[in-house]
């Protein structure tokens, strides 16, 4: 409801009061930070995010509780947005929920890597490493991947999935074997695709 109220906004007060910049930052306005969490730019981009945020926050609001589920997504969101200032211009506008997502998916590798995703068609775990691995190839060198867009905050991602880990870490026992089960599913997943390319290319 949030982006929609924002929709029919002036976008110069949205740009000043609802959105993350280090401007707005040096100007006091604090409040900015925990708001851009909420302000999508596009119906398309809150579309996405929500379906994201369906399947993984979904199962580890099952998993860990409401309240630690609620600790992870802000935590994540919030330093996303902090840290990333160290890579931006001051004027950059920072919004949307996918830092949160990608901090909510890491501790989800973590915690239940093997709950399949039907919408996705893979374990939970597989479609969080690859959409971190994507994301850190395209800020490598965007050249290698196909679709890159620089209004996209893959810095911000990044950071994001980071932040996830310790907390996936301190509530999850087997936390090792999870992340060395999602390295074999992963490693099974490209030898899949790679077996399906050279079929293909014959």
């Amino acid at each position: 409801m949030a982006s929609f109220w924002a929709w029919q906004l002036n976008p110069k007060f949205v740009e000043r009061n609802l959105i993350f910049s280090l401007n707005n930052l040096i100007e006091g306005r604090l409040w900015t930070l925990p708001a851009a969490l909420f302000i999508h730019g596009s119906l398309f981009h809150l579309i996405g995010n929500m379906i994201f945020l369906f399947v993984f926050g979904g199962t580890l609001q099952n998993s860990i509780g409401s309240g630690r589920y609620l600790l992870v997504f802000l935590t994540g969101g919030l330093a996303a947005f902090a840290l990333s200032l160290l890579f931006m211009a001051p004027r950059t506008g920072m919004l949307g929920a996918s830092a949160a997502i990608f901090t909510v998916a890491a501790c989800v590798m973590l915690v239940r890597p093997l709950k399949f995703s039907w919408l996705f068609l893979a374990p939970q775990g597989l479609v969080a490493i690859v959409y971190f691995l994507y994301n850190v190839v395209v800020v490598y060198d965007h050249r290698l991947i196909p679709g890159y867009d620089p209004q996209v905050g893959y810095i911000q991602h990044i950071i994001g999935f980071v932040s996830g880990l310790p907390f996936g870490i301190a509530w999850s026992d087997n936390w090792k074997r999870n992340f060395l089960t999602t390295i074999v599913v992963l490693g099974i997943y490209v030898a899949l695709l790679a077996i399906a390319a050279s079929y293909l290319g014959q």
